[in-house]
């Protein structure tokens, strides 16, 4: 009995002696990649593998763009990824020339654009989604025909008649067309539309509120993700555009989309400055959709098929 004893006391001091080398200085014993919390963010990147993967291969581009833009000129052309000294001197000898002036028509082309797409389309959209009268969806089908009517074919008729109104040669052949409103909004806008219940906007007939009146104060805030979609859509239509300046448009009054193509001709080889314009041309665009991404993808969600 002595001896089993003295055998089993031995064995019970060298376990907790090997208990007390192994763990840390707190007396907390170590979480190794095995522990719940390492295995929580096994199982969060394996669930989201697909999105990683894809966030980096649009990641990528962006940040090649952006270590090319700050390299030298003799460092764009070697083989090297990062840069060897920042020169952050290239976006402002890039902004030195035209580009300032290229960001200042763009902004106004999409703003403008912009606002007067919401100002026209928003009350044809509530009219087909709210209002009972005949002929109703026949001019909603004329509507969604128009999106089929490729703008190659009404360029010439077009040309002439804003040539007439002496516009050409300017931006406002492309921002003025947008006070008559926009098919794609106008279908996107009512689709929400017809989704709001129609209790709201009778609770505020009786309440004493004109069709206006309810059309802003009531059906409208509750149709921002909407707004916000063809908004934003209509945005990077308007930065994005370089058939329509192209044609309306003389050098003064273009746009980043037809500046940038210029630009990239002008600095044949200079793949720092183009670079830098070029990240100077989709900067605000990703700071825009940034800023409204929620509520944009809330639009697009939420935007129903009724009616």
């Amino acid at each position: 009995m002595t001896g089993t004893a003295a055998r089993a006391l031995t064995r019970t001091a060298a376990r907790a002696l090997t208990r007390t080398a192994t763990a840390p200085a707190g007396g907390r014993p170590r979480r190794g990649p095995g522990g719940p919390r390492g295995r929580r963010a096994l199982l969060w990147v394996a669930a989201h593998a697909v999105a990683i993967a894809l966030s980096l291969m649009f990641l990528a581009p962006l940040l090649f763009m952006f270590l090319t833009a700050v390299m030298s000129d003799e460092q764009t052309l070697s083989g090297d990824l990062w840069p060897a000294h920042w020169q952050w001197g290239n976006f402002t000898e890039v902004l030195s020339g035209d580009m300032a002036r290229w960001l200042g028509n763009s902004l106004l082309y999409a703003v403008l654009g912009t606002l007067f797409m919401l100002v026209s389309s928003v009350p044809v959209a509530y009219a087909l989604a709210r209002f009972r009268f005949r002929g109703r969806k026949v001019a909603f089908v004329l509507v969604i025909t128009t999106m089929m009517l490729p703008p190659q074919i009404t360029v010439v008729p077009l040309y002439i008649v804003w040539a007439r109104f002496e516009l050409t040669g300017t931006l406002w052949p492309l921002i003025l067309p947008l006070l008559f409103g926009d098919a794609f909004s106008i279908f996107l806008l009512r689709q929400f539309l017809v989704t709001i219940p129609r209790d709201y906007a009778d609770a505020a007939r009786v309440d004493g509120c004109g069709e206006f009146t309810t059309m802003v104060r009531v059906v409208l805030p509750m149709a921002r993700p909407a707004l916000a979609a063809v908004a934003l859509f209509q945005f990077f239509y308007c930065w994005n555009d370089y058939y329509g300046p192209l044609v309306y448009a003389k050098p003064d009054a273009w746009p980043l989309a037809v500046g940038i193509a210029t630009f990239r001709a002008a600095h044949n080889v200079e793949w720092n400055l183009t670079m830098a314009a070029t990240l100077l041309t989709v900067l605000p665009v990703i700071v825009v959709f940034l800023l409204a991404q929620r509520v944009f993808v809330q639009g697009i969600t939420l935007t129903g098929v009724k009616g």
